[in-house]
Formats: structure tokens, C-alpha cells, sequence
């Protein structure tokens, strides 16, 4: 009997743990709900959506940044077009570049934010103006940010 309780303990928590699921980091934008891979650090940010021959209208990349600082972000390996979106740090977009071209040598065009951006998310070329973004906009951030290096 002294056994069965640990047990049941443990069968509890297990249970409690997959009905849960697994957590998914994503934000919402104008409504929309868009599941995201956080890119926190120097090598997941150098990395970012390059070699990918596609991306679903459901998800994107949110680069992480410590600072707001104004951001440059090229296409170089990326072989699909991308929208980038600059956020500040209370999550307001101060920047949108719609349609990045992919780059496939150099010298790749550089696309700034020209603004102060602590955020910056990217997603399939033309889902900004499917979704209606403008300047202005509030993202909600629902992800586990990591340790931001």
C-alpha cells in the first residue's frame, strides 16, 4: 500500500502533463495568431530563416534583441521573400519592409529598421499587407524569450 500513493502521484502529474501539451511560443499581431522560432543569441540570429524553401502563412521568426537599437537585416542564403517587422521594446512596430527579395550573391541589399527596434519579426513575404499591418501596430509577445545574448 505504502507504494500505491507515489504512484498515483505520479500517474497524476503525467496525466496533468500531456493534456497540457506541449507549450508553443507565438505572438499575436492585428489578431492574427502566428506561431514563432525565437532566435535569441548571435548564432540563431546570423541563421535565421536561411536555406528554408518555404514558410506557412502561420509562422515566422522572432528576433530577439537585449537593446532597442535601429537594425540591418539582409537576405543573403534566404531563398524565399520575407516581411521583416521592427518592434520596440513595448512592442510597437516602428518599421515594416515588405517583400524581401532573396539574395543569392553578394553585395545583398540591406533592409534597416530606421528606428530603434528591440524586436523584429519576419514572415512570408506579403502576410504584412494580407494582415493589414501599419506603423503603430502592437505585437503581443506569448514566448519564452530565453537568456537574450
Amino acid at each position: 500500500m505504502k507504494h500505491v500513493l507515489p504512484l498515483l502521484l505520479l500517474m497524476s502529474i503525467a496525466a496533468g502533463a500531456s493534456a497540457a501539451g506541449p507549450q508553443r511560443n507565438y505572438v499575436a499581431l492585428r489578431g492574427h495568431r502566428i506561431a514563432v522560432e525565437v532566435a535569441n543569441d548571435d548564432a540563431s540570429r546570423a541563421q535565421g530563416l536561411m536555406f528554408r524553401d518555404r514558410i506557412a502563412t502561420d509562422r515566422g521568426m522572432l528576433f530577439v534583441f537585449a537593446d532597442d537599437a535601429p537594425r540591418e537585416f539582409w537576405m543573403k542564403n534566404t531563398r524565399i521573400p520575407l516581411d521583416m517587422l521592427f518592434f520596440d521594446a513595448d512592442g510597437k512596430l516602428v518599421a515594416v519592409q515588405r517583400d524581401a527579395q532573396p539574395c543569392r550573391q553578394d553585395p545583398c541589399a540591406i533592409y534597416p529598421s530606421n528606428a530603434p527596434a528591440r524586436y523584429v519579426l519576419e514572415l512570408a513575404g506579403g502576410s504584412a499587407a494580407r494582415m493589414g499591418v501599419t506603423v503603430g501596430d502592437t505585437l503581443s509577445i506569448h514566448a519564452d524569450l530565453g537568456e537574450v545574448r
